[in-house]
């Protein structure tokens, strides 16, 4: 494309590499479907990066449902914009957050884009966002395999170190979900860091019992077929839904998830190691 329009395309391509070009590794958070808990794992997949020493960015891509700050307790917080230059916001020590609800807007206001725009928005962040040197950015999709989690996808091609963790519920219907956005990973050629099966069970912090309420074993068996990496079940802790009101990750309480957030952590920094 030539013109005004083709220049500031290929500008904006070349502040996109020179952005992402300070950011050591992107990890893509995508799923099936909604309801599976994708944004809690994000936000304590970065959080847990940050709190073990390294640098995190985390960007919500989820421009129809950004939760993202809202589990942070960021909620009447405003991202600076000087310019077109876009200043994340450090939610904690060494974790910084952009997302579209930072906007200033109210918090029920509804986004009523169609694609090209949403593209658009995301390129934007992608681009103009002034991130300080990252060990890793962290983005938060939409779930299934549309224009966000394929504009980001596309993006970051040229990155050397990037990949994808796909999170899904135990039953068959997330898991088949999630076998598709498997494919979109290796489709578009984005590495895959392997699933993780969210909400396996109902754990009674009374007894320690766990209940299978969306049954049991359908992502780790679907890694198996599939030759995927596991990365481990995280049940269900009422807890955790008290600390998420408070505007308090899982990690930043007291809860029985700890542990097996951990092992995704200690999985994630062997991946990408700094």
């Amino acid at each position: 494309m030539h013109g005004p329009e083709g220049e500031e395309k290929l500008a904006q391509m070349m502040r996109l590499r020179a952005n992402m070009a300070k950011i050591k590794h992107k990890i893509v958070v995508l799923s099936g479907k909604g309801g599976v808990g994708k944004s809690t794992v994000s936000v304590n997949l970065a959080l847990g990066l940050s709190l073990r020493g390294h640098r995190v960015g985390l960007l919500d891509t989820d421009i129809h449902g950004p939760n993202l700050a809202h589990m942070l307790g960021l909620d009447k917080m405003q991202m600076k914009v000087s310019g077109t230059t876009i200043e994340p916001l450090e939610a904690r020590p060494g974790l910084f957050i952009v997302s579209v609800a930072l906007t200033g807007k109210p918090a029920d206001t509804a986004y009523i884009w169609r694609g090209p725009i949403k593209i658009a928005l995301i390129n934007q962040l992608l681009a103009d966002v002034a991130w300080p040197e990252l060990d890793y950015l962290v983005v938060d999709s939409p779930p299934g395999t549309g224009d966000e989690p394929l504009t980001v996808a596309q993006s970051l091609n040229s990155s050397p170190s990037r990949g994808s963790i796909i999170v899904t519920t135990p039953q068959s219907v997330s898991v088949l979900d999630a076998r598709r956005t498997i494919d979109f990973s290796k489709q578009l050629k984005m590495p895959l860091l392997g699933l993780l099966e969210n909400m396996a069970g109902y754990l009674n912090p009374t007894d320690g019992t766990l209940l299978p309420l969306f049954g049991q074993g359908g992502g780790k068996q679907a890694c198996e077929e599939l030759d995927v990496p596991f990365l481990g079940s995280i049940a269900m802790d009422p807890r955790a839904v008290d600390l998420c009101e408070a505007g308090k990750a899982i990690l930043e309480g007291e809860t029985s998830l700890k542990p097996a957030y951990e092992a995704l952590l200690n999985h994630i920094e062997a991946a990408m190691p700094c």
